[in-house]
């Protein structure tokens, strides 16, 4: 099974950014041995959707409402993304678990909506510097796996320290050695043998000078980049040190 790359754009890019990053990725994907996913704001899946259309890039949306359709001004439904042409979607991002009150039992809900609609949900779980700093890393990652996997769960699950988002900090490589051998056991118990084939990504300010170290460990299917996605030669650069295949 081939990495995983995806890059989680957040509340950046007007149009013109936005196609010029696109443009960049798609022309720079060439001979990558991973999968690659852009996940831009949904102002622009569209139009970056058009740029990316017949490349090896794929389309992905940051959040879906657990609903197909209804009265929810200003959400977007998984539908919805899947009639962009999105292949993926991010949900339960910390961001929005923290913002937006999404629990464990809302991010469920969504990712029951995106199978639903035919997307892959990537659940994002991963503690915050008090919970770390407290030694309950492994119960809340635990607890968030156990609350927001439905049980035929077939997606993508993102590992995110929260204190390594936007800081500039990097858990360790034994950090991350021992989370996702911990969340690997954790899928393998709570799904049974499908837990062994969900890919893991790693998502707490990858770049292209930690990538390989970071995407050599094992148990780690790929990367959730935030800050660096938005340049396109870094985003490449991690995606280059992917590993060609995953040994589960």
């Amino acid at each position: 099974m081939r990495q995983l790359i995806a890059g989680n754009w957040k509340m950046n890019g007007l149009a013109a950014e936005a196609a010029a990053l696109a443009e960049a990725v798609r022309d720079g994907s060439a001979g990558i041995a991973a999968e690659l996913l852009v996940c831009p704001p949904a102002t622009q899946l569209a139009a970056v959707g058009r740029i990316l259309a017949g490349s090896p890039v794929g389309l992905g949306g940051q959040t879906c409402h657990q609903d197909a359709a209804g009265a929810h001004t200003g959400d977007v439904s998984a539908p919805m993304l899947a009639d962009l042409g999105c292949r993926y979607v991010i949900v339960g991002h910390s961001e929005r678990r923290a913002s937006c009150g999404e629990i464990d039992e809302i991010v469920r809900q969504q990712a029951v909506a995106a199978t639903a609609a035919g997307l892959i949900p990537i659940v994002c779980v991963g503690e915050s510097d008090e919970q770390r700093s407290g030694g309950q890393e492994v119960e809340t990652v635990g607890w968030q796996i156990e609350g927001s996997l439905p049980k035929d769960f077939a997606g993508v699950i993102a590992y995110e320290p929260v204190w390594a988002i936007g800081t500039g900090r990097t858990a360790t490589e034994n950090d991350v050695v021992q989370m996702h051998a911990f969340i690997r056991e954790e899928l393998v118990r709570q799904l049974g043998d499908p837990g062994h084939r969900v890919r893991i990504l790693y998502g707490g300010s990858v770049n292209p000078n930690n990538a390989a170290a970071i995407l050599s460990v094992p148990h780690v299917g790929g990367a959730l980049v935030g800050g660096a996605s938005l340049d396109a030669a870094a985003f490449l650069g991690i995606a280059k040190a992917a590993q060609a295949t995953v040994e589960e």
